[in-house]
């Protein structure tokens, strides 16, 4: 395989057309190698438009997902992010080079194991990987936080998790149940308000942890 010619055509015929525009994510996505975070046995699937398998049943999400999600969130320079789901640590590697630091929360602990491995070796030093159950039991000593993503499907976002944005933070999730789910950005816009915006439609896989929304209290 000629590994920069699959690069540039999952950018060119999947992340690009997927509306994925902003300079400064393609030039990312060209200089982070994917490959390093796929596990051994399914680096052939490293720029393909699926998600792969991975350790405990859990899977790393499709480039262009994750591209668009971080477009989305837009982390800056100055700000402290905070990821739920760290697979493998690719999307974690994506927002230490946007942002200031990045806390990324696994709840599987082999995966965290290897996503601190592959961070290891990627040189990123300004990411924490944690063992733990990030929806429900998160970084709460940290927040408020600047920005949140979730690398995993969610029926609803939990107040809880939203109370930890700071004024001016945005939450960036897939929202609902297959077959219908979408991706949204939670703005706190002041210490009782949140805005909503609807993003794109997709479905991708579920965080583990995730409550119903019947579950959650108001």
């Amino acid at each position: 395989m000629n590994v920069e010619q699959a690069r540039f055509n999952m950018i060119e015929q999947q992340i690009r057309p997927w509306n994925v525009l902003e300079p400064s994510v393609l030039s990312l996505l060209s200089a982070i190698k994917r490959e390093d975070f796929v596990p051994s046995a399914c680096k052939e699937l490293a720029f393909m438009d699926v998600e792969i398998p991975l350790p405990g049943d859990s899977t790393m999400l499709a480039p262009r997902v994750e591209a668009r999600l971080l477009q989305e969130l837009a982390p800056k320079r100055h700000e402290q992010v905070l990821e739920i789901g760290t697979g493998s640590g690719f999307m974690a590697a994506l927002l230490g080079h946007r942002a200031q630091k990045v806390v990324s929360i696994e709840i599987r602990p082999e995966l965290a194991s290897i996503a601190r491995d592959n961070l290891y070796r990627a040189g990123l030093s300004n990411v924490e990987v944690r063992t733990g159950d990030g929806l429900n039991d998160s970084a709460q000593a940290e927040a408020p936080w600047d920005a949140v993503v979730l690398s995993g499907s969610v029926p609803e976002v939990s107040p809880a998790l939203l109370a930890q944005l700071k004024v001016g933070g945005r939450l960036v999730a897939v929202v609902g149940s297959e077959p219908v789910m979408q991706a949204v950005r939670i703005t706190r816009v002041n210490q009782a308000e949140w805005r909503t915006e609807a993003l794109f439609d997709t479905v991708i896989a579920p965080l583990e942890g995730a409550l119903t929304p019947s579950s959650f209290k108001f």
